[in-house]
């Protein structure tokens, strides 16, 4: 699991450069700066959960066997699907039924990090004591 959190992470990260470069040079002139703000923050939140779903990759090594990390990188997976893509989406004019979907990311990003939290404080990090 972690290696694929790892290469799931790297792919999310490297999309949300390629779409915040796209945005910025080769969208400038066809979209509103509105929904260039838009992109942005798909392209933020993207890169922030790349970034924390490497950090749960990395403690999976660790902790192979925590479902808790588990179900934090599929949280934080789609998360980014949801909250992110949708954005893209929209503001390259998708059909507006396509909203709602936002805030149901926003909502895996939480569950996420709750989940994340959760299983930090069921960790134990000294290896002479069994968890």
């Amino acid at each position: 699991m972690a290696r694929f959190y790892v290469i799931i992470a790297a792919i999310s990260g490297f999309l949300a450069v390629v779409v915040g470069a796209f945005a910025a040079h080769g969208l400038k002139k066809v979209l509103t700066p509105d929904m260039i703000e838009v992109i942005k923050t798909g392209v933020h939140y993207q890169m922030y959960h790349a970034i924390a779903l490497l950090v749960v990759a990395l403690l999976l090594i660790h902790k192979p066997a925590s479902a808790g990390l588990k179900a934090s990188g599929w949280a934080f997976i789609l998360g980014s699907l949801m909250f992110s893509g949708s954005l893209y989406a929209l503001a390259m004019g998708a059909p507006r039924w396509l909203g709602p979907i936002t805030p149901l990311g926003g909502l895996c990003f939480l569950v996420g990090w709750m989940l994340l939290a959760i299983a930090g404080w069921r960790m134990n990090l000294n290896p002479d004591i069994p968890s």
